[in-house]
């Protein structure tokens, strides 16, 4: 159901107290009055406490800086005349006892008029003792008719026209920024050169960022790391490969639906967050970075208001992938988290959102620790698959070497033994492998030559792997993977035989 269908049957149902979370204000003003035109033409009051009342010459003026004051207004409007109240910020009053009181017997009148308060406000901000009169009504970013109509119509103003094929990317380009944005970066396009331009798209992607920086919840990140650069990990590869065209029209026409994520368990430094990388540079999609950390904000009700913009703005840049690096230490424990349930709030919108979006939103979340994680999170429908990224075999080890060498040193690579790099270095992950390279270059740098192989090795032997430090706790996840839990990420002969003869 769209917000205007949403909104007019609220209205029809006489909820007395609409409350609308958006930093859209002019935009939700006019959907109001559009709405408001449809249901007979009803009053509009607009109300903010610099200004008070706004519009109609007879009251304005009234209720200036005075918020009790503008709900008393209500009375002054005669029980069978229709209409809507809407109150500016007006989320910052509803602490004040007198304001929650007035709410609440007015909830009760209303009810039996067709009078409507609704509250425009940046975020969710409601006490616990407003909560069962006040109706949220979720604002979207403007959809892809609304940009491309607002794009359009700027065209015509300026006499000038663009191909399909450029409208359709620059429409594109415009998803997830408020129409305001859209306007201010499309005016600052028109200024520079005197007309929009298909070079204008980095532009308004450029907003796009800056856009997302000021949420301070996610970050878009840049790819520049292939699929190729994973060293090992065949299983994986050809699961994502398999899945490069899914977001394509043709895959709808199909009949297949949206890739919904994956969820990659494992040892640290085994190459869970490159993959993530790789995955959006593979499929040329924006990579969008969530640190779940956020998304807690210290005011009541605003981690599960940061929880929904995170939600709405990946909805909006879709298609796209979200990537939640260490999902394990955000939610671990939520269960006794001494915060007045928020954190469990958070996780439950969160999960409910992962088993019922419909947006080509690709989730890649990565854990460490799968004993941290709520079994919620494991059970099926909230990701495609969740794969098991181990300590890379021999062969896996080798081709790792030849990666990193043959980025630092291409013009003699063969001068390095790989097969013994491989073998001289059980246990090690990806991450210790490339310390280890580093190592060797000062070891190298230091005697005024190039460094060796020898050099690798040795310092190889001063790397302590995570795999000896950490013994238990690897040895649970390999235990938990061997167990039919996961999928394997790699193809590795003895854990396959292993799992093989574990599940006979």
């Amino acid at each position: 159901m769209s917000f205007n269908q949403e909104f007019e049957l609220l209205l029809r149902a006489r909820y007395p107290l609409i409350y609308i979370p958006t930093l859209e204000e002019e935009r939700v003003e006019v959907a109001i009055a559009q709405a408001a035109k449809r249901l007979g033409d009803r009053a509009v009051y607009i109300w903010d406490f610099v200004d008070g009342y706004q519009g109609n010459p007879n009251d304005e003026g009234f209720g200036r800086r005075n918020p009790l004051q503008a709900l008393e207004f209500l009375e002054k409007i005669p029980e069978n005349a229709a209409a809507l109240f809407i109150l500016r910020d007006f989320h910052r009053f509803l602490e004040d006892i007198s304001v929650a009181r007035k709410l609440k017997n007015l909830s009760r009148r209303l009810k039996s008029q067709p009078k409507n308060i609704i509250i425009v406000s940046p975020q969710v901000s409601i006490p616990p003792d407003l909560t069962d009169v006040l109706t949220v009504l979720e604002f979207p970013l403007p959809e892809v008719s609304e940009i491309k109509a607002e794009i359009e119509r700027l065209l015509a103003a300026m006499g000038q026209s663009l191909t399909d094929k450029v409208l359709d990317e620059l429409v594109r380009s415009c998803q997830g920024l408020s129409l305001e944005r859209i306007r201010r970066v499309l005016a600052r396009a028109i200024a520079a050169h005197g007309e929009i331009q298909p070079e204008d798209v980095e532009m308004v992607l450029e907003e796009k960022r800056q856009s997302i920086r000021q949420t301070q919840i996610l970050e878009f990140y840049p790819t520049t790391e292939k699929i190729s650069d994973i060293g090992g990990l065949d299983n994986l590869k050809d699961w994502l490969l398999r899945r490069g065209g899914a977001f394509t029209e043709r895959a709808r026409q199909y009949g297949l639906p949206h890739p919904r994520g994956l969820l990659l368990v494992g040892i640290q430094g085994t190459g869970k967050s490159l993959t993530a990388k790789a995955i959006a540079h593979h499929w040329h999609l924006p990579l969008l970075r969530l640190d779940v950390g956020r998304l807690f904000g210290g005011l009541v009700g605003e981690s599960e208001s940061r929880t929904r913009q995170m939600i709405q703005l990946a909805e909006a840049l879709a298609p796209c992938i979200l990537w939640i690096d260490e999902i394990d230490k955000a939610f671990s424990g939520f269960d006794s988290k001494g915060d007045a349930g928020t954190t469990s709030r958070v996780f439950g919108t969160f999960i409910s959102w992962l088993a019922e979006k419909r947006s080509p939103v690709f989730v890649v979340a990565t854990a460490n620790n799968i004993q941290a994680l709520p079994p919620e999170m494991l059970r099926k429908g909230r990701f495609d698959e969740i794969f098991f990224v181990g300590l890379p075999s021999q062969d896996e080890r080798q081709a790792i070497f030849e990666l990193h060498l043959a980025r630092l040193r291409s013009h003699n690579l063969k001068n390095y033994d790989l097969e013994r790099l491989a073998y001289e270095t059980p246990d090690f992950s990806g991450a210790e492998i490339e310390q280890t390279l580093i190592e060797a270059m000062h070891i190298g740098f230091s005697q005024n030559r190039d460094f060796t192989t020898d050099d690798i090795l040795e310092a190889a032997s001063q790397i302590v792997p995570l795999a000896r430090t950490a013994q238990e706790q690897i040895q649970f996840l390999k235990d938990w993977a061997a167990a039919g839990k996961a999928r394997m990420a790699s193809r590795d002969s003895r854990l396959t035989s292993r799992i093989q003869r574990q599940l006979q």
